[in-house]
């Protein structure tokens, strides 16, 4: 028989060959998109583009249902299956392709065009140029297709046919060397994306890594003694870096190098429009604060709340030498619009970033520059705030408006425009469904009221009485407490509930609200058996 050609290779074998060669033209597609995208903008590559695209179209409920069930791995998850959903469609057009070659062919192009779309319709996109690694990335994966598939077809003449039937063939051998070469050429363009994506970044790791910390100006009152006792099971007062939260809607955590990045202050009432480098702001006086940062999708008794300690610029400070009053003292603008690099915009009261909390332009987290993913260079921290109305990351402008006139992000998916952070406690230690022996269990945890200070903690064993925790020393109204309460445990099941009063003597409310639009509310409960 010809070693050149085989019999024509049967439906099913045809159809799994087929759904292969889509495989193949699809990982093509991507692999050379990314390559581009490294070398145009790390944020214009299509699994990126197209993540974003559908992050800004999901239902704030569904975004909150991903968070809660995926926490930190939501963005990976996305990825996944992003990825997982391209693989499915690069088969069926290869099996599409084995009947219709060109249609097949141009379907690959077809999705080409809307990673394209997604990459200039981002909010972050300033180039029609961020279309070009979708677009590039399609047409090799179509002509890919184009030509794996053709080598499926019987092959005519005498070459073309068997030595023993006069039948056409089909060039398994031909097929083969293609299909190799496709996933080889692939496998390398990939692995230089990554090279020359990490190549891009190391210049910002390298200016982080020069950055020298000035001593503040104003530096943070010491943790009283007693503010973080040592009882097991607890959150510690200070969160790590590596261990704070983490949400937005970045799928590639941005890198910027900190000679570059620049801030603008502009907008209503701005009588002195403002351009600071990084440096600037280094230069100014530099204060120093311990605050608790939440999520506005914190559950109740949730994971996304922590406590760090920040240094940065007053935000305050910086508005005022632009001629910005407060909506109180006569300023015709009532919303500072923070927009990051990514494209995120988030919309924070001015009365309240100038009511004299420590509102800052934050460089440092925990006596370290910013990491990456927590903002580096500059980010807003506002003490009181959710993070949705203030916590702007790679913030590069700030824009003076009136919430009237502009809806940042978050408001326009529904949720509230101003959200001060909830009375809220949450207990640590037993965890849920614990089973703790009798005698004395510590029942202990955290409560916060950023910007009003937790007054009083009260814990409830079932239906029992309400009984009094005791609270660790106050570093400040801007940081959480932690509290404990020792508890006599007898044998059985137990529904342990804990509740927090603030300084203002508002108790935590019972009624349950979930995170939309401001916020979750009510009591945390554990239950708990005794054996």
């Amino acid at each position: 028989m010809d070693d050149i050609t085989q019999r024509p290779p049967r439906r099913l074998t045809r159809l799994s060959l087929g759904a292969l060669s889509g495989l193949l033209a699809g990982y093509a597609a991507i692999a050379v998109a990314e390559l581009l995208s490294a070398a145009v903008r790390p944020e214009s590559g299509p699994v990126v583009a197209v993540g974003g695209a559908a992050i800004d179209r999901t239902p704030p409920g569904v975004k909150d249902w991903a968070i809660r069930e995926f926490g930190t791995d939501d963005k990976l998850v996305l990825r996944l299956g992003i990825l997982a959903v391209l693989t499915l469609l690069a088969l069926a057009l290869g099996v599409l392709a084995t009947r219709w070659r060109l249609p097949g062919s141009l379907g690959v192009l077809a999705f080409g065009a809307v990673g394209g779309l997604a990459a200039v319709g981002r909010p972050d996109s300033t180039s029609p140029v961020d279309a070009l690694p979708s677009v590039v990335g399609a047409a090799v994966g179509a002509g890919t297709l184009f030509w794996l598939v053709g080598r499926l077809a019987p092959v005519g003449g005498t070459r073309g046919r068997t030595a023993t039937t006069g039948e056409a063939g089909w060039d398994r051998r031909g097929f083969l060397v293609a299909a190799s070469a496709t996933a080889a050429a692939s496998t390398g363009a990939g692995l230089a994306g990554r090279v020359l994506g990490a190549s891009r970044g190391r210049d910002a790791v390298a200016s982080r890594g020069r950055v020298v910390l000035p001593s503040p100006a104003s530096r943070a009152a010491p943790v009283p003694r007693g503010a973080a006792p040592r009882i097991g099971g607890v959150s510690p007062f200070m969160t790590p870096n590596d261990a704070f939260y983490r949400v937005d809607t970045a799928l590639t955590v941005p890198r910027i190098d900190a000679a570059h990045w620049r801030l603008r202050v502009h907008g209503e009432g701005v009588t002195r429009e403002l351009t600071v480098s990084f440096d600037d702001l280094l230069r100014m006086p530099l204060v120093e604060r311990d605050i608790t940062l939440t999520c506005v999708s914190n559950e109740v008794g949730g994971p996304y709340t922590g406590n760090a300690r920040w240094l940065g610029v007053r935000l305050a400070d910086l508005l005022r030498r632009c001629g910005v009053r407060p909506p109180s003292e006569g300023g015709s603008a009532d919303q500072l619009v923070a927009r990051s690099v990514d494209g995120m915009t988030i919309g924070s009261p001015v009365e309240d970033v100038m009511d004299g909390r420590d509102a800052l332009l934050a460089v440092g987290m925990n006596g370290q520059p910013l990491p990456f993913a927590h903002g580096f260079p500059v980010r807003m921290v506002v003490p009181g705030l959710y993070g949705y109305v203030s916590a702007c990351k790679w913030i590069k402008e700030i824009e003076l408006t009136t919430f009237d006139a502009y809806d940042s992000y978050w408001v326009q998916r529904d949720w509230a425009r101003r959200a001060p952070v909830k009375t809220q406690s949450r207990i640590d230690t037993p965890k849920p469904f614990a089973r703790p022996g009798s005698g004395t269990v510590m029942i202990a945890g955290v409560a916060w009221a950023q910007h009003r200070g937790i007054g009083e903690v009260e814990v409830r064993v079932d239906d029992g009485p309400w009984q009094e925790a005791r609270l660790a020393a106050e570093d400040s109204r801007d940081t959480w407490r932690q509290w404990s309460i020792p508890w006599r445990a007898t044998k059985g099941t137990h529904t342990l509930t804990v509740r927090a009063t603030d300084r203002t003597g508002e108790t935590q409310t019972e009624e349950r609200a979930p995170t939309i639009p401001d916020g979750a509310s009510g009591w945390h409960s554990v239950v708990v058996t005794v054996d």
